[in-house]
């Protein structure tokens, strides 16, 4: 029975340590939408004007990534994208839970 009771307790940890992805929207609304769209689909005009191709979120590609590979390009940038230093803490998780959730 105690085995029982630590394994859901263990359970319920790692849930609350996958982020949050309502808040994470109201962090990604902040810091990304203007690049990334509201739904995760890229603003034609910033990547044109960068010169890039901005995947969709919700996309396969994006979607293969690890969670620790989202966070890190939060963190520290990929390509011509800078890192978000205004997405920090538990929000990088829970920006990291909003862009799963547009998975397609």
């Amino acid at each position: 029975m105690k085995r029982i009771a630590f394994l859901l307790i263990s359970a319920a940890g790692l849930a609350l340590a996958a982020g949050d992805a309502a808040a994470g929207k109201v962090a990604y609304d902040k810091a990304c939408k203007s690049c990334h769209g509201t739904d995760g689909t890229a603003n034609a005009n910033i990547a044109k004007m960068m010169k890039v191709e901005m995947k969709n979120l919700g996309s396969a590609a994006v979607q293969a990534h690890s969670d620790a590979d989202l966070k890190k390009i939060v963190g520290e940038g990929q390509g011509k994208m800078k890192p978000v230093k205004t997405v920090t803490g538990g929000d990088v998780d829970n920006v990291v839970a909003f862009v799963r959730s547009l998975k397609k």
